[in-house]
């Protein structure tokens, strides 16, 4: 076992695991929330601010993904030195309290400013909370402790979708922004004293204490295993689809369908809970049960759902049947978000523990700034392109030209795993 670092105490984790991580779940929770609702809200948004699709688009996309990226990786070298629960607890305070700003914006750039200090905020969330999940379950229950974390994507994205939809419908968008960035503010302080740190590489095979290594070290062990960047790579690639789809499908149901803003929040929050819950959860026993086996199945699975998507997503998007829709999309939700567990998972074991938080945030930094940088904002920009020959339908084609992304997330992951084995580090 390694020694601990500052700030750190030893601690049995045995009785508060499940607390530990049910909290880590309910603040994900919450940078989800602050990191969707602007979706739902897209719609009066754009009424109000008088936006146009590519402009929502790089609101939604690149304007948090600036700096959530670019911090992320200093941000996570912090949490390899020194406490990870004082970081996540000062991100959230900042990611909540820059949500709340949002409501203030009068036009684009306010606003872009402000999604851009959410971004700052948020760059201390992740990263550090997967190292902390790795280090409270042994390998073998990983990738299904890591699927629970993550159920904070798919709920925190249907509440943000729901709750937005709700206070626009009956109150005003700006006032959706400062409830859930008050909520956050609120939970910080309960985090902070009800988490603990546990000991860094507990259930890891034990490796000599030395000082956390520096950047340089750490990207020069990334750079001799192939399998990382093959990985991140392909998960960038699913995020570009899955991203942009969680910011414009409720946009596709009011033009397409017809939906009000709360009928098209409700029928998509239900979507990404149903869906999204129960596909995180079979990616992450799937991977425990199957990567124990064969290492390579933490990343073949995933690549196997990212195909199967295709053809669900073309029956869903281009039916008629707004009951048919709902079903069909059940399926490739699941599928799209199922390799959350597993890969992150990997992911953890491509470095030694003392390297974890850095490498998840090097994973992150390549994920984000290319699947929400990128994603949200090329599918509403292809939107604009085709609103002159499909008018309301052009983001159904759009989100269709999308599902590539999933096709060349695939082929990455199938590239990745011949070296996944060579890579893991015991």
């Amino acid at each position: 076992m390694t020694g601990n670092y500052p700030g750190e105490k030893e601690h049995n984790f045995s009785g508060s695991r499940s607390l530990t991580l049910l909290l880590l779940v309910i603040v994900y929770t919450f940078n989800f929330i602050d990191r969707q609702i602007v979706g739902i809200l897209a719609v009066p948004i754009k009424a109000d601010l008088g936006l146009s699709d590519t402009q929502l688009g790089l609101m939604g996309g690149l304007a948090f993904a600036l700096f959530y990226t670019g911090l992320g990786i200093p941000v996570a070298m912090l949490a390899d030195r020194f406490s990870r629960t004082w970081i996540i607890t000062g991100a959230l305070v900042i990611w909540s309290g820059m949500t709340a700003a949002c409501g203030l914006a009068t036009n684009f750039w306010q606003l872009f400013l402000a999604r851009l200090g959410v971004g700052v905020g948020e760059a201390g969330g992740v990263a550090p909370a997967y190292s902390l999940v790795s280090d409270l379950f042994p390998p073998g229950r990983r990738a299904r402790a890591l699927s629970i974390y993550s159920f904070g994507v798919p709920i925190g994205s249907a509440l943000g979708i729901v709750f937005g939809g709700i206070i626009a419908s009956l109150i005003d968008w700006r006032f959706a922004f400062f409830a859930v960035g008050i909520a956050g503010i609120l939970l910080a302080p309960i985090f902070r004293l009800a988490v603990h740190e546990p000991p860094r590489g507990g259930f890891d095979s034990p490796h000599e204490h030395r000082a956390p290594p520096g950047l340089p070290v750490i990207i020069s062990t990334l750079v001799g295993k192939p399998s990382f960047w093959l990985i991140s790579l392909g998960a960038s690639c699913s995020s570009m689809m899955g991203y942009g789809l969680f910011f414009w499908l409720p946009s596709f149901f009011v033009r397409s369908y017809g939906l009000t803003l709360l009928d098209a929040s409700l029928f998509f929050g239900a979507i990404l809970l149903v869906g999204g819950l129960a596909g995180i959860w079979a990616g992450g026993w799937l991977g425990d049960r199957f990567g124990q086996v064969r290492r390579v199945r933490y990343i073949t699975i995933p690549a196997l759902a990212f195909l199967l998507t295709i053809p669900f997503y073309l029956l869903g998007i281009l039916s008629s049947s707004l009951l048919l829709t709902f079903f069909v999309l059940l399926v490739p939700t699941a599928l799209g978000l199922a390799w959350l567990g597993p890969v992150i998972s990997a992911i953890q074991h491509l470095v030694r523990p003392d390297m974890r938080a850095t490498a998840s945030a090097v994973f992150l930094f390549i994920n984000n700034l290319i699947g929400i940088g990128i994603g949200t904002w090329a599918i509403g920009a292809l939107s604009d392109l085709l609103q002159l020959r499909f008018g309301e339908d052009s983001l159904r084609y759009s989100i269709l030209a999308g599902t590539l992304f999933y096709v060349l997330a695939a082929a990455l992951f199938f590239a990745g795993a011949r070296w996944l084995e060579r890579d893991w580090e015991d």
